[in-house]
Order: C-alpha cells, then structure tokens, then sequence
C-alpha cells in the first residue's frame, strides 16, 4: 500500500531515465506559465499527438493572458473547436481576466492563489506551480495515480477523492525534501526539480506504464522496486469504480441548404455544447415524412431531400445517435449573416443567440468562422464534399 511505501527511493532512477526518454514537446520548450496553463488544460481528455496542431494555433492567436482575456467568444470558440469541454476555455478566460485585473497579467507563482483562479484545479495548479517556478508541489493525475498504485500494489480505488488527496499529501510532503545529486540537478532543465519530476511520472505513465495494454515493464526506471510486476499482477492496478452508463440519446440532424447556403443554429447559453453554433438536429430518429414535416412547419418550401448515413458521437455522459438528411429548400427568404432583418434591426446571429433561431451562411466558409463542435462533423464534411461535386458538374 502506498502509505507503506517509501517514494523517496523513486525520484533519481525516474529523473535519470527521463533525462533520455522525454518526449520533444511545444510547450515543454519554454515552460512559462502561460504556456504551461494552456497545455495543461488542453492535454485534459485529450491526447498529446491531437493537441499539438491545436496548441500551435492557440498561443499564435492568443500569445499572453491579455489577449486572451479579451478574445471575443466567438473567436475563442473557434480556436478551441475540435478540442471539447468548451467549460474549459470558458473558464480560461474568465481566469485570465482575473488573473489581468489582479497580477498585472502574470499567473502568480503561489499554488494557493493558482486554486483560487476559476478552473484551476489541484492538478493543475500543481502542474504551473513546479513546472513554470519550480514550486515543491505535486501534480497528481490519472497517470500519476496508475503508476504509483502499481509500484505500491495499492488497491485502492482511485476514483474516490479522498484516495487522490492522500496521495497528493503523501507526494507533496515527499517533495518538499526532494534532493538529488548535484550532477543530477544540474542536468535537469533550469535546474528544476520539482517540475522534471512531475513530468517524469506523467511521461511514465503516458509512455511506459501506459493506461490501455500492458506495461512495457523492461523500459521501466522502476521495474526492480515494483510491488506489482514482483506479485505478476500489474494489470489489476488501477483498482477503479466503474463510472455510470452513458445515457443514449437519438437525435436526427438536418441539412438544410438554400443554394450554396446552409442553416446552422447558436445553442442556448447553458448545457451541452453552451453557445456553439449547430447544424438543427430533433430528437428522436426521426423518418423522411416526419422531416418533411417539420420543415414545412418552419415555413420553408422543401424541394429534395436526401438520406445521410447514421453516426454517433460519445460525450463524457450521453451517447448521440444520429440519424441525418440533408433537405434542399426554395430560396429561405433570410438575411445574410451580418445584416440586419427588417422589423427588429437584430442581425440573424442576435436572433439566434440563445433563441435556437436559425442563420443562413454560406457553407463553404461555416466551419472556419463558426465554432461548431465535432459532434456534427459527419454531416458538416458532407456538405463540403456535396459542393465540390456540385462545382465540377
């Protein structure tokens, strides 16, 4: 168990191996605080290989804390588009903005004022804090609590709370007496510690005692004092809660276009997918009559309409099931995007916003200026795809 556990005995045999096995990454090469945040908060739920392209184009556009605290939202959707959790850059700018008003711009480097800043968790505080300053504090997680639960034979189950606080505790007492051989710490980037070993474990359990297969146990710098590899019972660590089903939702997504233009749709401001543009979608999966149907009752004039294959997309609690048709209308009688329609003097994108109201806009350049999440990408690459062929004809 890890509370029997000696981790002092850990640290040189993983810093040591890390010196010649960690990975070259964007924001490993200048490990400012900005640039740690944001890596941090995009590698959550999401691979480090599918993050790459995304944090490049993020720090190019958005380069400092400033910029990002006044990133208008719909911007900062789009530069997040394919990433999900949108909470998540949400609540980056409204930490930015505080972080702008009240540390001249500047995450602070103290771990307690880091928790204060809206979605910044413990990990994550942990992460900036010895990472960018080379505070003594520990970054505990999924990767961290698999290894050292192995090393420990811990059978604990690690999605109880209080199981990852003792450990945090544990790791961070540990590392407050942290030393190493001096040779060894001056080979380490600006001579950091506490950071080179947080991410040596991440990189270990990103890499070696990896989450989905079997550990490569001969690469291991901890194949020796491994409580789990000596049992031969590395695969039941972690112990782990199985998580609740996903709940099954089907819905029927509707392309409908009007000549080279296709209507898209803003989502309410709370919930799934908070203020993100949308291809019109009903519940249910819906047949070719009952979208006729519907159409019509939104005044529009059907002229073809066409059957798409299914899809699916998975959240992290509800599963969609999606049936699609693509619908060709007479002209919709709308107002191009940016103009205002006569009798309100709102611009379709106003009356969309939070109403479900739907805009027209022009299909070949929906996806690069609005945020509309993966989950419809099946039937937006149909649409694409449609107009080319259309184009060559």
């Amino acid at each position: 168990m890890l509370d029997n556990y000696h981790l002092n005995q850990l640290a040189e045999p993983l810093l040591v191996w890390f010196l010649d096995h960690a990975r070259v990454l964007p924001w490993r090469e200048r490990p400012e605080p900005y640039r740690v945040w944001v890596s941090e908060i995009m590698l959550q739920q999401t691979r480090v290989e599918a993050v790459k392209p995304y944090y490049e184009r993020f720090l190019k556009a958005l380069p400092d804390v400033a910029a990002l605290a006044a990133c208008p939202e719909d911007q900062l959707m789009k530069l997040w588009e394919g990433l999900g959790y949108y909470n998540r850059v949400r609540n980056m700018q409204k930490a930015a903005v505080t972080v702008t008003e009240e540390y001249g711009g500047v995450l602070p480097a103290d771990y307690g004022k880091l928790l204060e800043l809206k979605g910044i968790g413990s990990y994550t505080a942990g992460a900036i804090a010895s990472i960018a300053y080379g505070i003594p504090v520990p970054a505990v997680d999924g990767n961290v609590l698999r290894i050292l639960t192995r090393v420990a034979a811990d059978d604990t189950d690690i999605m109880k709370q209080s199981f990852r606080s003792a450990v945090e505790a544990q790791l961070g007492e540990m590392m407050q007496d942290l030393t190493v051989p001096e040779e060894l710490r001056r080979a380490l980037r600006d001579e950091n510690v506490p950071g080179a070993f947080n991410q040596a474990m991440m990189e270990l359990g990103a890499t070696v005692c990896v989450p989905n297969g079997a550990p490569l146990c001969e690469e291991c710098p901890w194949s020796k004092m491994c409580l789990a590899r000596a049992q031969g019972r590395m695969m039941d660590f972690p112990v782990k809660s199985k998580a609740k089903a996903r709940r099954i939702e089907e819905r029927t997504v509707l392309v409908i276009r009007d000549g080279e233009k296709v209507a898209i749709r803003k989502r309410p401001k709370k919930g799934l997918l908070a203020g993100l543009y949308e291809l019109p979608n009903l519940s249910g999966a819906l047949s070719a009559e009952e979208v006729l149907s519907y159409v019509k009752e939104q005044q529009f004039a059907p002229l073809r309409i066409e059957k798409l294959a299914d899809a699916k997309h998975i959240f992290s609690h509800i599963e969609w099931r999606m049936s699609g048709y693509a619908i060709l209308v007479e002209e919709a009688g709308f107002a191009a995007e940016g103009e205002p329609e006569s009798g309100n003097g709102r611009t379709p994108e106003e009356k969309a916003d939070g109403e479900g109201g739907l805009i027209f806009v022009d299909a070949w350049d929906a996806r690069e200026r609005y945020a509309i999440p993966s989950a419809f990408s099946a039937y937006a690459g149909y649409l694409k795809k449609e107009f080319d062929e259309e184009e060559k004809r």
